[in-house]
């Protein structure tokens, strides 16, 4: 089946490259009228996108984002393992007082903001290397939707620019145009960026003290109660019913206590605040109550699976055990170094599956489902315990 994001790109592909080109050229002519009345001058402006070139493989990358695409198990063992805790534990203890710091003038907890870090890039590691100019402007021509979005990120991106906050050369992200340590689009720049290390500019990009301020910040914001937990893993009654469960149907702890929710250890609950409980994965698998900060985690990047990841790694980084509860799922998930040996296997096997990663990319995928195939697997290109095992007994 052709993608719809291909069918999209369908007029531009057949088109001669000159007609492509100047239907990307008639496109920023738009975008550039509209950048005056926003305070953009037409020299920023042409500066900016002085011999940018649409990349249209981003199109296919708006279509397959991984926290609604890949099995909750999956995500969160890609992004809550071994590797990353320990990167965490070196990064908190590196950037202590900018934490320590950030929690007191926020009322934000110090692990929760390295829970947003170590998710969003990996303690800076992974902060992306798309530059912002080309994918914005990429989206606002060629969006099959949200033009009028990644317009606005675009202007505000071009603002960062005029400002002088950050280098147009330190401006590379994610394919939507988040960037910097913690990730933030442009416009949540715009509004909650903060210069926390005081060299009178705002910049989470080269300034970890910075984007752990703004991140701060931007939590604050999102309605952080300081001294509430995001919340923790329960145990359910028999009997109880599904349509009990949301984020928003939230009611108060002492009524989860009375149906018979406790902690996943057996203790009773405790608190007076509102909550509701989340099953990501159905009633067979980890339950967890959830309070009005896990709500100010969500809103981070839309996403109950995103919130939770954070969630889970901060209280890690704090000491704490993580999911007690197994996934309903006889075929594990796979950290970065169990993906890593699955890659090296598969190209052991002749396999051309590219860098040995981590990231599972098509090529990957394709030849899991060639070894699915071959060992009667439904072909999913699912990265699992199962195929591992496989290549390792070769």
């Amino acid at each position: 089946m052709i993608r719809r994001s291909l069918l999209l790109l369908l007029p531009l592909l057949v088109a001669t490259p000159a007609a492509a080109q100047a239907d990307f050229r008639s496109c920023l002519a738009g975008l550039k009228a509209k950048a005056a009345p926003r305070g953009i001058s037409g020299s920023t402006f042409d500066a900016a996108l002085a011999g940018v070139e649409p990349d249209l493989t981003i199109l296919d990358l708006m279509n397959n984002q991984p926290e609604f695409k890949t099995p909750i198990w999956d995500y969160l063992g890609f992004l809550v393992d071994e590797e990353r805790v320990g990167d965490g534990r070196d990064a908190m203890r590196r950037w202590g007082q900018a934490l320590a710091a950030a929690e007191a003038r926020f009322g934000v907890d110090r692990y929760v903001i390295a829970g947003v870090w170590g998710v969003e890039s990996n303690f800076g590691k992974d902060i992306g290397g798309r530059p912002l100019v080309q994918s914005l402007a990429t989206l606002s021509c060629y969006a099959p939707r949200r033009q009028d979005y990644f317009t606005g990120e675009l202007m505000a991106t071009l603002k960062i620019i005029a400002d002088g906050d950050i280098a147009p050369a330190g401006l590379r992200g994610s394919w939507a145009g988040a960037f910097g340590h913690t990730q933030f689009m442009p416009s949540t720049f715009q509004r909650l960026a903060v210069d926390f290390d005081g060299d009178g500019r705002r910049d989470i990009v080269s300034s970890v003290p910075d984007a752990l301020g703004s991140t701060a910040n931007f939590l604050k914001r999102a309605g952080w109660q300081s001294g509430m937990p995001w919340g923790y893993e329960v145990r359910l009654p028999g009997g109880f019913k599904a349509g009990l469960l949301g984020r928003k149907n939230k009611r108060a702890v002492s009524s989860w206590a009375a149906m018979g929710v406790t902690r996943v250890d057996g203790r009773p609950l405790s608190g007076d605040y509102p909550a509701g409980i989340i099953a990501p994965a159905g009633l067979n698998g980890p339950a967890f109550l959830v309070t009005r900060n896990f709500d100010a985690l969500y809103s981070y990047n839309a996403a109950e699976s995103y919130g939770l990841a954070i969630a889970i790694l901060s209280d890690i980084l704090r000491g704490r055990p993580g999911i007690q509860t197994a996934w309903p799922t006889d075929d594990p998930p796979l950290s970065r170094a169990e993906r890593r040996e699955l890659q090296r296997l598969l190209t052991a096997q002749g396999y051309d599956v590219g860098e040995p990663d981590g990231r599972v990319g098509s090529k990957t995928r394709e030849a899991i489902k060639d070894i699915e195939r071959r060992i009667g697997m439904p072909q999913t290109g699912r990265p699992g315990g199962k195929v591992l095992s496989v290549l390792r007994r070769g």
